[in-house]
């Protein structure tokens, strides 16, 4: 009853971090996305922040919020949830006494088994978001002015022209992102927990502040690990693309250059830090709420 209890509380700790998640970085995150798939238009991170304010406000900061929101609470909820479930199994495996006595090591080793069952929520709602952020730029390269659609719209297409296989397109690069990111992402979130644990405390005793810091720090670990594979992930998923991920990656540096695979990561790394560190202080906040409500 006990483990049931415990994946439960993940899985509503991990819900309430992705909604936080999304809320915090969404703007950048469609900036991160527009630089990564049409670099050729946008000169800069503030150039084009400012041109999709300019031309679509707001709301096109904010494109694809609904399925991000899908997307993170889809994947956080999963991921959390199979993290406690894989610490547990690792702590067996290693003959710790409990999840609390885990290395840094065992931490980021569960996260990446866990990051495997959270790709396959993740992959269907991502490949929404992201062509929803890169209407505009579709529409441009097609000489046609852009499509006023939304996520429900999107998905049926998708399914009509290309069934159930289309919502899985980038699944392969999306599991080359997932897995080895979230194997960074818990081992900097434990390490710098650990670092910043005062003597004599846990490393769930550190409070809110360090909390922030410890999973603004995972977040930039995790990007900057796995910024190209998201790269190649993004291009994949606006185009409808069917090629092979090391196809489509070889590409880009033959063309573009190694740099290519680095274009949208400024965006990326001033969202990541506030929008993790969000996520993480919802996450442990949830978690000690329903322990404190449930024990």
């Amino acid at each position: 009853m006990q483990h049931h209890k415990d994946a439960f509380i993940d899985l509503m700790g991990g819900s309430m971090g992705g909604v936080a998640c999304v809320y915090v970085g969404q703007p950048l995150d469609t900036v991160k996305v527009k630089m990564q798939t049409f670099p050729e238009l946008y000169k800069g991170m503030v150039g084009c922040f400012l041109q999709t304010f300019k031309r679509d406000g707001i709301r096109g900061l904010y494109a694809g919020t609904v399925p991000a929101l899908a997307a993170n609470i889809a994947e956080n909820s999963v991921l959390f949830a199979c993290y406690g479930i894989c610490q547990k199994a690792v702590a067996y495996g290693t003959g710790a006494k409990s999840v609390q006595d885990l290395s840094v090591l065992s931490n980021a080793t569960a996260g990446f088994f866990a990051a495997f069952f959270s790709s396959l929520t993740l992959c269907p709602t991502e490949l929404v978001k992201c062509q929803l952020q890169a209407l505009r730029e579709v529409a441009l390269a097609q000489n046609r002015e852009p499509d006023r659609i939304g996520p429900w719209q999107l998905t049926r297409q998708i399914l009509k022209s290309d069934g159930v296989p289309g919502m899985f397109r980038g699944l392969t690069s999306t599991f080359a992102r997932e897995m080895p990111g979230y194997f960074f992402f818990f081992g900097g979130y434990e390490a710098s927990r650990e670092l910043m644990r005062p003597p004599g405390k846990t490393r769930d005793e550190i409070g809110p502040w360090r909390t922030m810091l410890a999973g603004g720090f995972a977040g930039v670990t995790l990007w900057v690990a796995i910024f190209p594979a998201d790269v190649v992930k993004s291009r994949i998923q606006v185009a409808g693309s069917t090629e092979p991920m090391m196809k489509v990656f070889k590409n880009i540096v033959r063309q573009e250059g190694v740099l290519a695979l680095y274009n949208g990561l400024g965006p990326t790394i001033v969202r990541t830090f506030p929008a993790t560190a969000a996520l993480f202080l919802a996450y442990e906040a949830t978690k000690k709420f329903l322990h404190n409500l449930m024990d």
